[in-house]
């Protein structure tokens, strides 16, 4: 990718004058790592994911990195259910700063036939009209007995037959493998069907069919059928990839889901949840789950919201399982948009396409936000190109907010005897039993207001660490009864960039941590206890959920391996 290829605030050719607020932090941070112009241009990703691939001695050094803003969950009328023009999207997420965007559309009948190749080529038009603009495409694939997935891989001659063969073979939907479903008796076959569609994902990668190929949970605990055994099948289905230390292709899920507009008060109703999180327990939800699991804490999905939850009992096995955050647009709050009518004989199933909307000038029913205007993951990068988003998020390179609460965050972990870099996100420290180290976090605060015309204010930054014990005896345990908050501190009134500096001691076994924060505006005791969490998101009264008067961050864990003193 040529230099006149990078985004306008990583491109020397681009005046500062020609930037937004934001735009000159993210050009500033690039600058500090010695990444500007030429150097993110051409820098290679290779050394660092060798690098990652498995530590043989003590410490580590991780690259500089800039982290692109993007989104994996975003629906088109080539969704049987949303109701936008791709170029609306793909102009809102440019609107918005995103530098990277996953098209994932419903698997249906009609979709993989039809809809699929119409709405590459209009993916294949936009990539070469606008090349600042990584654009993937992907699929929204129904779990067979669960939920949701993304699934996605970057261009290339055989990404559209892979999301179409895949769909064909392995959807829940189209094989009516889905719970509830008169085939979901046999939830074994179903489990395993689901277990053999990421097998399948991965071969593909491994023989070089396509380049890559990741795999991401959506919104895990929407009614309850991502059990925690289906969940850690999924992620174990899809390791390896013939490399050392390969996290596979199913790396994580969605920490917090979309919709998060939908309990704003006074526009959907009284028992409206943020991310639409407004189901009880069913006959096909895992009934290990409590009833108070269906809810959103602070927006972001209870299994990663509470502390010592579904989330850190995954980390605490010591592999990575990252967390994400997007908007899953199908239908935005207050838009004046609705689906136009169907001509004489087409529908969905013979077309794979919505018309295209109508503008009726009243607001429409809905619950999303534009791609970026609320949700944003942050993905860290040396370079800017799709194999390298997407290795950055395989890596675990990844932070998220809400409401554009920072502008930018950098966490490196060190030991204090030694100089360096140390590691960052998604890595893991070698250390020696008993050894002192340093977590740095580096804050760049908001510098603009976000697009509700709020000036974002961090107002403290909390430190999560977890013990690792290794693979759950119990496949099916939510609880990591060892990870706790164990620092928070007040950031309340600092501007610009700085660096926290907390230090940890490395005990007898090895941990992880990793980092919240919020503009804290609402927080209490979180849901296992104060003496866990004494500040953490709490779910909003139905009905009454302002997302943007309650905005979080979240990052990946760090994790430390600690060998004899």
């Amino acid at each position: 990718m040529t230099e006149q290829q990078l985004p306008a605030w990583a491109d020397p050719a681009v005046s500062p004058a020609g930037l937004d607020a934001q735009g000159v932090s993210r050009r500033q941070l690039l600058n500090r790592a010695g990444l500007f112009g030429a150097a993110f241009a051409a820098a290679s990703l290779a050394t660092p994911a060798a690098a990652a691939a498995g530590p043989r001695r003590l410490g580590g050094s991780d690259p500089r990195l800039a982290y692109l803003v993007g989104d994996h969950h975003i629906h088109t009328v080539y969704s049987h259910d949303a109701k936008y023009t791709f170029s609306q999207l793909a102009a809102a997420g440019e609107k918005f700063g995103l530098d990277w965007m996953v098209f994932t559309e419903h698997s249906n009948f009609g979709h993989a036939q039809y809809g699929a190749p119409l709405e590459h080529a209009e993916i294949l038009k936009a990539r070469a009209e606008n090349p600042r603009q990584l654009i993937f495409q992907g699929l929204e694939w129904y779990i067979p007995a669960a939920e949701h997935c993304t699934v996605f891989s970057p261009p290339g001659p055989h990404e559209v037959d892979l999301l179409t063969r895949f769909e064909s073979a392995f959807d829940g939907k189209l094989l009516n493998y889905t719970e509830g479903s008169a085939a979901a008796a046999d939830t074994a076959r179903n489990e395993a069907h689901a277990v053999k569609a990421i097998q399948w994902l991965a071969e593909q990668r491994r023989t070089g069919y396509v380049d890559d190929v990741l795999v991401l949970a959506n919104h895990p605990m929407r009614l309850g059928i991502d059990s925690p055994h289906e969940m850690r099948n999924w992620r174990d289905a899809g390791r390896g990839g013939g490399k050392e230390g390969d996290p596979g292709i199913m790396i994580g899920m969605e920490g917090a889901p979309g919709a998060q507009g939908a309990a704003i008060p006074g526009w959907r109703g009284a028992t409206s949840i943020r991310g639409e999180y407004e189901n009880k327990p069913s006959g096909q939800s895992w009934q290990g789950y409590p009833a108070d699991g269906y809810l959103t804490y602070g927006g972001f999905d209870w299994a990663t919201a509470t502390v010592g939850g579904l989330w850190d009992s995954m980390l605490a096995e010591g592999s990575l399982f990252s967390i994400t955050t997007n908007s899953d647009a199908h239908r935005i709050v207050f838009d004046t948009w609705k689906n136009g009518d169907w001509p004489a004989g087409r529908n969905f199933d013979n077309t794979g396409r919505l018309p295209d909307p109508v503008n009726t000038d009243t607001p429409q029913p809905g619950s999303d936000f534009w791609p970026g205007q609320f949700s944003r993951t942050h993905v860290g990068v040396t370079r800017y190109g799709y194999r390298e988003v997407m290795a950055g998020m395989r890596a675990g390179r990844i932070w998220l907010d809400h409401g554009h609460l920072l502008d930018g965050l950098d966490v490196r972990l060190t030991r204090d005897c030694e100089f360096g870099r140390g590691v960052t996100l998604g890595g893991r420290l070698r250390v020696r039993r008993g050894e002192k180290l340093t977590l740095n976090i580096t804050v760049t605060s908001a510098s603009r207001l976000n697009p509700q015309g709020i000036l974002p204010e961090l107002a403290h930054v909390d430190v999560i660490r977890g013990a690792v014990r290794g693979p759950a005896a119990d496949r099916d345990t939510w609880k990591a009864p060892d990870t706790k908050v164990v620092k928070s501190k007040d950031v309340t009134g600092r501007t610009g960039t700085y660096t926290l500096r907390v230090p940890l001691t490395a005990g007898d076994e090895s941990f992880y941590v990793r980092l919240r924060g919020s503009d804290g505006n609402r927080h209490g005791a979180g849901y296992l206890g104060a003496s866990v969490d004494p500040h953490g998101p709490i779910a909003h009264e139905p009905g009454n959920g302002d997302p943007w008067a309650d905005t979080w961050f979240y990052s990946n864990p760090v994790f430390v391996d600690v060998v004899g003193g």
